[in-house]
């Protein structure tokens, strides 16, 4: 059995119980940031990526595809890593202040009720996001992620297929 470890645990929640305290924060004068992924297998370029999405405001809310969500738009033998264990080395994380599970392919349904000050995304996938729209009609801004060459969960698991 696995110790608890409120440091992590209190920063899972989810959507339903972060809606209050997103209404809080605001209420506070608090700039939010989301970001979103699968975050299958962590690594450095995921790290400094949430970083840097930190540096962008004063509460970070990381919104993480489930498991069901990574078999729909990604492949069916992924994800490497279950959801349990994905959303609590996020939380792990001193950046992150709240974590949280999504069974939607994309972020857009939830980012229509936090309405980000700020949404930070990977450059890879450009300004025309298919966050953009919801972020910008609530007033928010899409933030680009500079690439960290040489770090992608594709190439971490070829490099273990080739073992």
């Amino acid at each position: 059995m696995m110790k608890y470890y409120p440091e992590i645990e209190n920063k899972i929640v989810t959507l339903e119980t972060l809606i209050p305290l997103v209404e809080k924060f605001k209420a506070e004068g608090k700039t939010l940031v989301t970001n979103n992924g699968s975050y299958d297998i962590l690594h450095l370029g995921h790290i400094l990526g949430l970083i840097e999405s930190k540096r962008q405001g004063d509460v970070l809310i990381v919104g993480v595809n489930s498991d069901a969500s990574i078999k729909q738009y990604k492949d069916r033998k992924r994800p490497i890593n279950d959801e349990k264990m994905r959303i609590r080395m996020l939380a792990a994380l001193s950046c992150v202040d709240y974590v949280f599970l999504f069974d939607e392919t994309d972020p857009r349904a939830w980012l229509e009720k936090i309405k980000p000050h700020i949404h930070t995304n990977g450059a890879e996938y450009g300004t025309n996001c298919i966050e953009k729209e919801v972020v910008e009609k609530n007033q928010g801004k899409i933030y680009l992620l500079p690439m960290i060459e040489g770090y992608k969960t594709t190439r971490i698991i070829e490099k273990i297929r080739s073992l």
